[in-house]
């Protein structure tokens, strides 16, 4: 199944939506995400789009792959090599961030703007990809 879908989820400072990927049986690929970005007056665009892109990939991490392991007696995960997160090769091949900059107003920052909608749009994409709308994090786990 395709995720070319266009769903919006808005805050206060970003709206974000996942253009392009595939649902094939408990695998989901992001292959594009665009995201628009309004921080008031811009100082620097650069380190705007960094955090932004850099939210957005920590938010699919956690959507799509992060979970603690555990058993009735003790946590699995006790280390980095075998906590699941985010590849290289999960990466989307494109993440496009726009910025709105609005000169003369207040400087807004954009800390972590990007994680709850990023993961609000993923998750509606599987939704209208798939009919399934999934509660429980991470997301592919419940595709299996």
């Amino acid at each position: 199944m395709r995720l070319r879908v266009r769903p919006l989820q808005e805050s206060r400072r970003l709206l974000c939506r996942s253009t392009g990927g595939e649902v094939a049986g408990d695998n989901i690929r992001v292959r594009r995400v665009v995201a628009t970005v309004d921080t008031g007056q811009v100082v620097n665009p650069d380190g705007v789009r960094n955090q932004i892109e850099g939210g957005i990939l920590q938010s699919l991490s956690w959507t799509l792959f992060e979970s603690v392991g555990f058993d009735t007696r003790r946590i699995l995960s006790l280390d980095w090599a075998r906590y699941p997160i985010m590849r290289f090769s999960a990466v989307p091949e494109s993440v496009d961030v726009q910025i709105i900059d609005r000169p003369g107003d207040g400087f807004l920052g954009c800390g972590e703007a990007s994680q709850g909608p990023a993961a609000g749009a993923l998750g509606n994409a599987v939704a209208n990809a798939t009919g399934k709308r999934l509660r429980d994090l991470p997301l592919k786990a419940q595709l299996a």
